[in-house]
C-alpha cells in the first residue's frame, strides 16, 4: 500500500518519529533507554561516509576554482568570519549569562560535588595551543586521515590532492572523473542511509526521554532557559540581519533546511546532515569549490552553539558557586574559549568538552562545577547543534556571494519556490526520500 504523499516525505517522518519516540520515553522509560543504539547506529552509518564524501567534494571544487590564489582568498575569508561570528557568540552568552544569571542563588560548595563523572571528559580535554592544534590536523598517513573521521585531517589531505590535480590537468583529468563517479556512488549510498532517519530519530528521543526525563532539569531549569535565548537571539539577531544584508531571507533558508534540522535535532550532532548540507547549498547556487571549503572547515572552527555554550555555562559555574570575577579573568577566560571552542570538534560530548579544557586553563574556576551539567548536557546539545548548522550554511552562502561564485538569482528562486522535499535539481545528490 503507498503511503499517502505528506507520509512520504522525510521531515515528516523525522517528526512523527519523535513524537512516537518521546511517548515511548515518557510512559515506558526502561523501554526507551534500550533504544539508544539505533541513533548510533544511524550517526555511525553517516559518520562512515562523511570522510570519503567530503574528500571527493573538496577534490572536485577545488579543480573547479582552478586558481591557487581563489582558494587561498576562500580560506582566509572563511577562517576571519568564522571567527567573527565565534567572538559574537561568546560575547552574547556573556552577556545572556550577566543579564538572567541562571547560577544566582545556588550557593553550590564545589567540593561536595562528584568530580569522578567527568573523567570520560577530561581525558579530551587537555588544554592544547595553536601549535598542537596545527600538528593534529595532519594525520599519520594518508588512509589514516579517513580512519578516525575527522574532518580537518581530510580537509588537509583534500587540498594537497585538489592542488596536484590542477598542477598537472593532463595526468589529473581521468582521476578527477574517477573521483566524480565515486562521489556519485557514495550520495546514492547516503541516499539508502538516509531512509533510516526516522528510525535514527525515534532511537535518540525514546532513549533522551527515558532517561533523563523532564524532572531530571530541576533547578537547573533557568540555565537550560537562558541558553536558549541566547541562541535564539544569535539567530535572530546575528545571522538574520546578516542574510538580509546579503539579499536573502534567514527564515527561508530554515524552511529548505527543515530535514537537515529535524535530524539535528533529533540526533543532537550535526554531523548526519553534513553531506545533505553540500548537496542542498550547491543546488542553490553555490560553488562547488566554495562549498566544499567553507562547510567542512566550518565544522571544526564555526562550532557558534558551542561558544554560546561555554560563556554561559562558565559564568553559570561561577554564579552557583559564589565565585566572583574580575574584568582580567573574564577576558582571560574569552580569550582561552577562541582555542577551546574549536579543539574539540568531532569529540563525543564536545560541548562539555570544551567546557573542561577551557576550566582547566583557568584555575580560579572549579572544574568540578561541570558535574552540575553532565544531566542537562542532552537537552543544551541540540541547541548548539541546530546553531552552529545554520550558521555554517549562512557562512557558505556569504562567502559565495563575496567571492561572485553564487548565482543569486537561483538562490532567489530556489528559496522562495523550494517544495518540502529536496529540489528537484538536487534530488539524487542531498538524498531526498520524498518519492
Amino acid at each position: 500500500m503507498r503511503l499517502a504523499r505528506p507520509l512520504r516525505l522525510l521531515y515528516v517522518q523525522v517528526v512523527l518519529a519523535m513524537v512516537l519516540g518521546m511517548t515511548l520515553g515518557h510512559f515506558w522509560p526502561p523501554a526507551g533507554t534500550l533504544l539508544k543504539p539505533l541513533s548510533d547506529a544511524f550517526v555511525g552509518l553517516v559518520r562512515m561516509m562523511i570522510a570519503p564524501i567530503v574528500f571527493c567534494t573538496i577534490v572536485s571544487g577545488i579543480t573547479s576554482l582552478a586558481s591557487g590564489k581563489a582558494i587561498g582568498r576562500t580560506i582566509i575569508q572563511a577562517l576571519a568570519l568564522f571567527y567573527l561570528l565565534t567572538a559574537v557568540a561568546l560575547a552574547l552568552g556573556l552577556a545572556t549569562a550577566f543579564v538572567l544569571r541562571p547560577g544566582a542563588g545556588m550557593h553550590v560548595d564545589a567540593h561536595h560535588l562528584d568530580s569522578g563523572i567527568l573523567a570520560q571528559y577530561a581525558k579530551h580535554a587537555q588544554a592544547r595551543g595553536l601549535v598542537e592544534f596545527g600538528l593534529s590536523v595532519i594525520p599519520e598517513t594518508m588512509l589514516g586521515a579517513f580512519e578516525k573521521g575527522e574532518v580537518l585531517p581530510v580537509l588537509l589531505l583534500s587540498l594537497l590532492f585538489g592542488f596536484s590535480l590542477n598542477s598537472y590537468p593532463r595526468v589529473g583529468r581521468p582521476v578527477l572523473a574517477l573521483i566524480d563517479g565515486v562521489a556519485q556512488l557514495l550520495f546514492r549510498i547516503l541516499a539508502m542511509i538516509m531512509r533510516l532517519a526516522p528510525l535514527g530519530a525515534f532511537g535518540a528521543m525514546a532513549f533522551t526521554v527515558g532517561r533523563f526525563g523532564i524532572r531530571s532539569v530541576g533547578s537547573l531549569g533557568m540555565l537550560m532557559v537562558s541558553f536558549y535565548v541566547a541562541c535564539l537571539l544569535f539567530v535572530a539577531l546575528v545571522l538574520a540581519p546578516l542574510a538580509r544584508l546579503h539579499g536573502f531571507a534567514l527564515w527561508r533558508l530554515l524552511r529548505y533546511m527543515r530535514e537537515e534540522l529535524l535530524i539535528v535535532l533529533a540526533t543532537s550532532s550535526t554531523e548526519p546532515v553534513l553531506p545533505r548540507l553540500i548537496a542542498k547549498l550547491e543546488a542553490l547556487g553555490c560553488d562547488k569549490g566554495v562549498v566544499g571549503l567553507v562547510l567542512p572547515a566550518g565544522y571544526s572552527f564555526n562550532l557558534d552553539g558551542t561558544a554560546i555554550y561555554l560563556t554561559l555555562a562558565s559564568l553559570f559555574i561561577a554564579q552557583a558557586c559564589d565565585v566572583p570575577l574580575s574584568a582580567p579573568q573574564i577576558a582571560t577566560m574569552l580569550a582561552v574559549m577562541l582555542l577551546t571552542s574549536k579543539g574539540a570538534a568531532g569529540v563525543s560530548g564536545s560541548g562539555l568538552v570544551a567546557l573542561v579544557a577551557t576550566l582547566t586553563a583557568i584555575p580560579d574556576l572549579p572544574v568540578a562545577g561541570v558535574a552540575l551539567l553532565v544531566g542537562i548536557d542532552r537537552f543544551m546539545s541540540e541547541a548548539r547543534a541546530l546553531t552552529s548548522v545554520i550558521s555554517n550554511a549562512c557562512a557558505v552562502i556569504f562567502v559565495s556571494l563575496w567571492e561572485g561564485a553564487c548565482d543569486r538569482a537561483r538562490l532567489a528562486q530556489m528559496l522562495r519556490v523550494a517544495e518540502p522535499g529536496c529540489p528537484d535539481g538536487a534530488n539524487d545528490a542531498a538524498t531526498d526520500t520524498a518519492g
